[in-house]
């Protein structure tokens, strides 16, 4: 049995607006899409024992994830009329008020994107081994419970 070509979805800290803009502009030639979504995970600067995050430094056990990714991915298209799937995630720092996840979903109609967005986004959450240590403005961190 052929190996799936597995995606590396990883990107080495913060997820730019021009990476954004790039990856939304790159669709403007594929004229049977109707409708987009996306999905932009953001750094809260929460604030935990009185002490306000700063940060998340993100890591992965990078081969398994990716294959989570994937799966996510390619259950989507089995269950949505989908026309373009993309996911990005951070590792590394990201500060707060930047961004640490992108989905991208494209499909010919509106209801389509917006399910399957929401799908995969949940299904992210829960499947997908990484991991953040949120980083505190006193130089002390704590690993995030994913919720």
């Amino acid at each position: 049995m052929e190996k799936p070509k597995v995606k590396n979805v990883f990107i080495q800290g913060a997820i730019t607006p021009e990476f954004i803009a790039m990856a939304i502009a790159k669709h403007q030639t594929k004229t049977q899409i109707g409708a987009h979504d996306i999905f932009l995970g953001q750094v809260r600067a929460d604030e935990i024992d009185g002490k306000k995050v700063e940060g998340i430094e993100y890591s992965a056990y990078e081969e398994m994830a990716n294959l989570k990714f994937h799966e996510i991915r390619e259950a989507a298209f089995k269950r949505f009329n989908l026309s373009c799937l993309h996911i990005y995630h951070s590792t590394g720092i990201v500060k707060t008020g930047e961004i640490c996840l992108f989905v991208f979903v494209s499909s010919p109609h509106r209801k389509e994107v917006f399910e399957a967005l929401h799908e995969v986004v949940e299904e992210i959450k829960k499947q997908v081994p990484d991991f953040g240590k949120e980083l505190f403005e006193d130089d002390s961190y704590q690993w995030k419970a994913n919720t």
